[in-house]
């Protein structure tokens, strides 16, 4: 099965979007089931704890369905929820109810990392410090610049910097 034209997906993403904006329920619930997974992965990446993740992604839908009116269409609305997702997940991590630092004793430090095969950093990712976490996923995997990054964490983007370095440093070296 051949997947539609991109253009036409957007256009029936964008009905769903109206519908759902109108109070729509089964039009919000193609929207999630659409979208879902992305988020979940995002959430996975932030907290590296399956059942963390699930309450999360529940929240951040739950927040897109209070705030849908919100949204003009000015930009992608992917890009518009990726960005409540990151906004959710920082303020969950400010309250202390979300982040957790997990130490594994996994041995598997001679994965390499690659675009194709990221389960590898995926498991050395929860190794890190937090912050230096938060830095790597929102720069190398998700694609913020660091200004976009101090501001959402609420630090420079010179700081944004060193925690990216001092992450891809210690990465490597696990990776050795």
């Amino acid at each position: 099965m051949t997947q539609p034209p991109e253009d036409h997906t957007e256009h029936i993403e964008q009905q769903w979007i109206a519908l759902a904006q109108a109070g729509d329920q089964a039009a919000f619930s193609l929207l999630f089931e659409h979208h879902h997974r992305r988020v979940y992965a995002l959430c996975l990446r932030l907290c590296h704890n399956p059942r963390c993740a699930e309450d999360a992604t529940q929240e951040v839908f739950l927040r897109l369905w209070q705030k849908l009116d919100q949204y003009r269409g000015g930009a992608k609305f992917s890009t518009w929820l990726h960005r409540l997702c990151i906004n959710h997940a920082i303020n969950y991590q400010r309250q202390g109810q979300w982040w957790r630092q997990f130490i594994t004793n996994d041995e598997q430090a001679e994965i390499e990392i690659t675009e194709n095969h990221s389960d590898g950093i995926d498991r050395l990712l929860p190794k890190l410090p937090v912050r230096r976490r938060q830095v790597f996923v929102l720069h190398a995997i998700e694609g913020y610049q660091h200004n976009e990054i101090g501001t959402l964490l609420g630090i420079s983007s010179g700081a944004s910097k060193a925690h990216y370095h001092h992450a891809r440093q210690q990465l490597q070296e696990w990776l050795q």
